[in-house]
C-alpha cells in the first residue's frame, strides 16, 4: 500500500475485522496514523492487530459506529483528514438468520457516521475542508445476480437479493444522498469476494481449509456451480488506498480480481493444496470429503466485476493471481492455528448458517 500523503490521521471504522484489519496493518506500515473504531462483534479480533501493540500510530477504540457521542468525540479529538468506513455486518448466511442486526449496523450505523462526518466537515476550512473524504466500503452483492455472461459495472442497477446486500444497498444510497444533498465529499467502492489472512472462519475459503485439515465433511451448497470473482485482500487494500488518495469525489469504483471460479472448483483446489501439504493417513484424496447440501435461500448464481473504471482512471490492477493467493492463504491458516482457535472462542464452531427459507 502506498499513500500519496501519509501525513495526518485516518478514522477507520471496523478496523479489527478482516478487510479493515488488513488495511490498518498496511496503512500503519506505510506511516499513516490510524484511529480505529471497532465494536468487536464476532468477526472483530484484536489478535489481528497484535503487530501494532505499543505503536503510537495506532489508536484503538472499542466502540460502536451507532454511538454518535463517541464518533463526535473522536472527530473532535483526532481531527482526521478522512473517514474509511469498513464497519458492517457482512455475512449473507448470518443475515438470513438475523436480519435486524444488519439493518442496525449497516443502515442506521452508516447514517450516524454520515451525520457526524457532515457536521465535522462543515467545521473545517481551507485546504482541510477541500481535502476531506468519506470513503464507504461496499460490495458487489448490491447488484444482485448475473447470468452466465456479463459483468457488474458502476452503472448496473441495484437488485439486492439477501438481507445483507439490501442493507448495504441502503447504506450506499445514504452515502450518495449526503453528497448530493449536503455536498459531503464521499467515495464508494464495491468489491468482489475477498480472501486472504485474518478472515473469520465462517467464510468459504477459511472454513473449507479448516474442515479439510480436520477430516470433516466439506458442505458445498447446491450443485457447487455458483460463481464468484475472487480478490486477494492485499489487492483490495491497495485499491482502496488509490481511491482514497486520487478518486473523484462523488464517484463509485468497482474493484475485482479478474478471477472467476465456481465454488466447487475452489473447494477442490483447497483439497489439492492440502493433499500436497498434509496427506490423509488413509491415502484418500481430500476431495472425498466433499458433500453436497441444500442450497441457501436466494443464493445468487454469479458475480463478476468490470474493474475498467478504476483501472482507467486510477491505474489500479490486481497483482495477486488466484492460484498464488489461494496457496498463500491456505499456508497462512496452516501456520496460524492459534489465531484460528482464538478467533472461534465465541459461539461459532463451523456449523451451517443461513438455512431459513
Amino acid at each position: 500500500m502506498q499513500f500519496d500523503d501519509p501525513t495526518g490521521t485516518l478514522l477507520v471504522t471496523g478496523g479489527a475485522g478482516f478487510i479493515g484489519g488488513n488495511f490498518v496493518l498496511g496503512a500503519v506500515a506505510a506511516g499513516v496514523r490510524i484511529v480505529n473504531l471497532d465494536a468487536l462483534t464476532y468477526a472483530g479480533n484484536l489478535d489481528t492487530l497484535a503487530p501494532l501493540r505499543g505503536d503510537p500510530r495506532h489508536v484503538f477504540v472499542h466502540g460502536d459506529i451507532g454511538d454518535r457521542r463517541e464518533v463526535d468525540r473522536l472527530l473532535a479529538e483526532h481531527r482526521p483528514r478522512a473517514i474509511v468506513n469498513f464497519a458492517a455486518e457482512s455475512h449473507v448466511d448470518r443475515s438470513i438468520d438475523g436480519p435486524a442486526a444488519f439493518i442496525q449496523t449497516n443502515v442506521v450505523g452508516t447514517l450516524v457516521m454520515l451525520e457526524a462526518a457532515r457536521d465535522y466537515w462543515l467545521t473545517l476550512t481551507g485546504r482541510e475542508r477541500a481535502d476531506f473524504r468519506f470513503l464507504h466500503i461496499s460490495t458487489d452483492e448490491v447488484y444482485g445476480s448475473l447470468g452466465d455472461n456479463g459483468y457488474f459495472a458502476e452503472t448496473t442497477p441495484y437488485a439486492p437479493n439477501s438481507p445483507y446486500s439490501a442493507s448495504k444497498a441502503a447504506s450506499d444510497h445514504l452515502v450518495r444522498s449526503f453528497h448530493h444533498t449536503y455536498g459531503l465529499p464521499v467515495l464508494t467502492t464495491h468489491c468482489s469476494n475477498n480472501y486472504g489472512p485474518y478472515q473469520f472462519p465462517d467464510k468459504l475459503i477459511p472454513l473449507m481449509t479448516l474442515k479439510t485439515v480436520a477430516g470433516e465433511a466439506l458442505p458445498v451448497y447446491g450443485d457447487g456451480g455458483n460463481v464468484r470473482d475472487w480478490l486477494h485482500v492485499a489487492d483490495h487494500c491497495a485499491a482502496i488506498t488509490r481511491v482514497l488518495e486520487t478518486g473523484r469525489v462523488g464517484q463509485t469504483y468497482n474493484i475485482g480480481g479478474n478471477s472467476e471460479r465456481r465454488n466447487l472448483d475452489v473447494v477442490k483446489e483447497i483439497c489439492r493444496l492440502i493433499d500436497a501439504r498434509l496427506p490423509r493417513a488413509d491415502g484418500l484424496p481430500r476431495e472425498s470429503q466433499i458433500t453436497f447440501v441444500d442450497d441457501r435461500p436466494g443464493h445468487d448464481r454469479r458475480y463478476a466485476i468490470d474493474a475498467g473504471k478504476i483501472r482507467g482512471e486510477l491505474g489500479w490492477v490486481p497483482s495477486v493471481s488466484f492460484d498464488e493467493g489461494l496457496a498463500l492463504t491456505v499456508d497462512w491458516y496452516l501456520a496460524n492455528a492459534e489465531w484460528v482457535v482464538r478467533a472461534q472462542t465465541g459461539s461459532y464452531r463451523g456449523e451451517r448458517l443461513g438455512k431459513r427459507a
